[in-house]
């Protein structure tokens, strides 16, 4: 549905939970930010835009928030539907998400070093499936760079890291409109039925808070993301408030584990799903988060 004149905001289903992608219907140009995983353009993203009368082949430029397969697993399908449209992802997730199997070993394979088992809710199979082939990004992006969509209507490309080193979102000063994607996973990702699923992961605790508390300065008037109903006003801020409130709690979990003498990255992350939790899938994304806290500084020795 078109949230604020102009963005349009593309849902579909991602096994239990919500999945979105966002339209920006520039009269200039046309914005598409992510393009979910293998064949959502197809099935999910060309039905949308062929209800408003426009079409796949119009669209200008797709941003890829950042390297996760249900943000640009379907970048391959997409240029083959339309291959004058520019992809551009930040500099810092582009080595993941032109390469499917650097993605799988290095974004999700990470923790088998550590030991640990894999998740109940980790298909890699299906995964490397929806990751949808290998596809070259166009330009490189660093943040700050604005778009022109119209006469009187630019928007800016926000860096937003944490969640990955690279993550991008939009602003739109002229609605005050946020687009941060998974920017920002409050205290984790929901299925449809509200019950607590996936753990919020970030590689640098650091930088997820900061992400966090640049969000609540700008006090976005509709806050808009990939797995969590469209927020507005006071309840955008009081979500991203509880989000960075998690951060918090998860590091001061970690800290009283090691200074209880744990020490194992896998029995650290198992105590911090019962001080936190519980989720019910992908262990691994919660092992990420606990792994930033346990660097940070003025934490206990190991």
């Amino acid at each position: 549905m078109e949230i604020v004149p102009g963005i349009h905001r593309i849902q579909s289903d991602i096994g239990p939970r919500i999945m979105c992608q966002y339209y920006f219907d520039g009269p200039d140009r046309k914005l598409l930010v992510d393009t979910g995983i293998g064949p959502t353009p197809e099935e999910v993203i060309v039905p949308y835009l062929e209800s408003l009368g426009a079409s796949i082949e119009a669209v200008d430029d797709v941003i890829i928030s950042h390297a996760d397969v249900d943000h640009c697993g379907g970048d391959h399908l997409l240029k083959k539907l339309n291959p004058r449209a520019r992809l551009l992802c930040h500099e810092l997730d582009r080595p993941w998400i032109e390469s499917n199997a650097a993605m799988m070993n290095e974004n999700y394979g990470w923790h088998a070093a550590f030991g640990f088992p894999q998740s109940e809710g980790e298909d890699r199979a299906g995964m490397f499936r929806d990751l949808g082939g290998d596809c070259p990004v166009d330009f490189g992006l660093r943040g700050g760079e604005t778009i022109r969509l119209g006469p009187d209507w630019r928007v800016e490309v926000m860096h937003l890291p944490g969640h990955s080193l690279g993550h991008l979102g939009i602003w739109d000063a002229r609605s005050g409109a946020a687009v941060i994607i998974d920017a920002v996973l409050e205290r984790g990702i929901y299925s449809r039925a509200g019950q607590l699923l996936i753990p919020p992961r970030y590689y640098d605790a650091t930088a997820y808070q900061n992400t966090i508390r640049r969000l609540i300065s700008l006090k976005p008037s509709v806050l808009l993301t990939a797995h969590y109903d469209v927020m507005e006003g006071d309840r955008a801020i009081e979500w991203l408030e509880k989000g960075l409130a998690y951060t918090y709690e998860l590091h001061d979990t970690v800290r009283e584990a090691l200074r209880n003498g744990t020490t194992d990255l896998w029995d650290l992350t198992q105590y911090a799903d019962k001080k936190v939790g519980p989720y019910s899938d992908f262990m691994t994304e919660l092992g990420a988060s606990v792994r930033s806290h346990v660097n940070m500084p003025g934490m206990p020795a190991r």
